[in-house]
């Protein structure tokens, strides 16, 4: 259907639309996931080889997060005013020839081309999280969880593939000449190029831009509280502002301590003769944590309530750093207990959050809000990932760990102050559209 089309929409052609917008996000995910696997497990590896410094080895996840928080910014703005289609098209491009770089970069050694080309890269990162919000405009809000997670666990089977195809493409690379560690950054170039062709040509009708007329159109009938027919869009009702701050808190603590101890697993395992193989191992195992189980997490989420959920992530990151500290260096199986854990914490944390925000939001300025705040995510990914380095140089990996653990604790008075926002969200009428807890 146009999105010019002014006829109602009844609910058998909302879901029609719905199906084809997911389909859309899906395949753009999964290119996407592949894309993600290449920072995440050589950035840091392939910095220390350049630069000849552990220190300095945090350094390409605060670049690849700081990228991250300027494209969230510039891809919400994007699809505020043309459509997700675009915004998310866009970013996408721009992370590919990031990539590209890194691989330039390597090549002729130069670390300065290296730093420039990763922050571009991160544009493809924050991308391929924003793409999460575009399931999301056309579900209904007791859906929105399983939204999000549809468009998650897509990630995941290119997420999870990624780093275990570490070592064939960096023997691909060197069959050009090119080096091992870069190999990665090529498969990265292809797949975020790939997604950004996928969402620029087949999010149709943009799912942004379709929600906004329909919620223009409701506004300007006769009965202001009803949707479209069947669309489930109703209730353009003042939300609680606090809502918002409470998801977006709850995604900046869980990145901040996944991405600290993240970033350092790799380097530590390293300097303890895990071999490549084994670091991609336990980053496959710890990307797949972080995805793969959104489908039930996101049925969870809409169930059980987003708070509790929210709570739940708190007590799993936890968990991860305790195991992660208390882990012998040598110990493979508790490297990957504990790289599983948190991911499956920050999962717990980024959908109980996102739906916060999504439920809180008024969807005619959502991509905007939705960006400034994945561009806090972002600059605390780019805090933790900065400093990890420096904690590790100075402290080691268990302290590391722990603190990234303990850090999570400040989730629960985040989660007691959203007491106050699920009283406020009850004593508002058709809260029930709503199912924000």
């Amino acid at each position: 259907m146009a999105q010019g089309n002014t006829q109602p929409l009844d609910a058998a052609g909302m879901a029609h639309i719905q199906g084809r917008i997911l389909a859309a996000v899906v395949l753009s995910q999964i290119l996407g996931g592949a894309g993600l696997a290449a920072g995440v497990t050589v950035g840091a590896l392939l910095a220390q080889e350049m630069l000849g410094s552990d220190s300095l080895a945090g350094l390409p996840a605060g670049l690849i997060t700081l990228g991250s928080a300027l494209a969230a910014y510039l891809v919400g703005r994007a699809s505020q005013r043309a459509g997700r289609r675009i915004g998310l098209g866009s970013g996408f491009a721009a992370g590919g020839l990031g990539a590209l770089g890194v691989v330039l970069a390597a090549v002729i050694d130069a670390p300065v081309l290296l730093f420039a080309a990763l922050a571009l890269y991160g544009a493809g990162t924050a991308t391929n999280l924003q793409a999460r919000y575009a399931g999301t405009d056309l579900a209904p809000p007791s859906g929105r969880g399983r939204a999000i997670s549809v468009a998650m666990v897509s990630t995941t089977l290119g997420a999870v593939a990624g780093p275990n195809l570490v070592m064939p493409m960096g023997q691909v690379a060197s069959g050009l000449g090119i080096p091992p560690l870069a190999g990665p950054f090529l498969l990265a170039g292809a797949a975020f190029l790939g997604a950004g062709v996928v969402l620029l040509a087949l999010l149709r009708p943009d799912p942004f831009l379709l929600a906004r007329r329909l919620e223009a159109d409701a506004a300007a009938s006769a009965a202001p509280s009803a949707g479209p027919a069947g669309s489930d869009l109703s209730g353009a009702l003042p939300r609680p502002g606090t809502g918002v701050y409470v998801g977006g808190a709850v995604m900046v603590l869980t990145q901040i301590a996944m991405v600290a101890i993240m970033t350092m697993t790799p380097v530590h395992m390293r300097a303890h003769d895990h071999d490549l193989a084994d670091v991609g191992l336990v980053i496959g195992v710890h990307i797949g944590a972080m995805y793969l189980p959104s489908l039930v997490t996101g049925v969870l989420v809409d169930r059980v309530g987003r708070t509790p959920m929210a709570a739940a992530a708190g007590v799993t990151l936890l968990l991860a750093g305790l195991t992660a500290a208390l882990a012998p260096a040598s110990s493979l199986g508790l490297l990957v207990l504990a790289l599983a854990l948190l991911g499956l914490g920050w999962n717990f944390g980024l959908i109980a959050g996102t739906a916060l925000v999504v439920d809180f939001t008024d969807p005619s300025i959502r991509p905007r809000v939705q960006g400034r705040i994945d561009v806090l995510v972002a600059l605390a990914g780019a805090g933790g990932g900065s400093l990890s380095g420096v904690v590790m140089a100075g402290a080691g990996y268990p302290v590391l760990a722990l603190s990234g653990g303990i850090l999570a604790v400040a989730l629960l008075p985040v989660l007691l102050w959203a007491r106050r926002v699920n009283a406020l969200a009850a004593a508002v009428p058709d809260s029930g559209s709503r199912p924000a807890r």
